[in-house]
């Protein structure tokens, strides 16, 4: 599978270019899968449901099917969190996977980056991205792409992991 990335700091246009670009690959008649880092304990199911429930009971995994799609659930329990690598395992193949987050991991990337942030660009001091994508004019090494140019950033993507 072909690995590229969305970084950058909070508020700063990751997931917005990351529904874009599963979009744009989809379109294309690519198969995309992501994975996105949090930093915080992140819920996909909520207090009332059964899921819920049966992980609050201590389930150690709680897997919930229905007609249209299934998800695992896996409670780390005090257990490290697991490493990319490890998250990739468990993926179907596809033929593009979109990773959003994972600043310091080694897959190539493209940084997100908003003026109205504040925020100095990651490309300058992180090798590992490529370009940025950016809704101002910032001075960097890297290929700049305007933040909403959704097909130029795919095409460039495209170009750097060969599809």
């Amino acid at each position: 599978m072909k690995l590229y990335g969305v970084t950058g700091y909070k508020n700063a246009g990751k997931t917005g270019l990351m529904v874009r670009l599963v979009t744009e690959f989809t379109a294309r008649g690519l198969t995309v899968s992501t994975i996105k880092h949090a930093h915080h304990a992140t819920d996909i199911d909520h207090e009332g449901r059964d899921s819920f429930r049966h992980r609050q009971a201590g389930a150690a995994q709680v897997l919930v099917c229905s007609p249209v799609r299934w998800a695992l659930m896996t409670e780390l329990r005090g257990a490290a969190e697991p490493t990319l690598d490890d998250l990739l395992t468990r993926l179907n193949p596809a033929d593009l996977v979109l990773i959003e987050g994972y600043k310091s991991a080694p897959h190539p990337k493209i940084e997100a980056h908003r003026f109205e942030t504040g925020q100095p660009l990651l490309a300058a001091e992180n090798p590992t991205i490529r370009a940025v994508a950016s809704n101002a004019q910032p001075v960097t090494h890297c290929p700049l792409f305007h933040l909403d140019n959704t097909i130029a950033i795919a095409d460039f993507i495209a170009a750097e992991v060969g599809l």
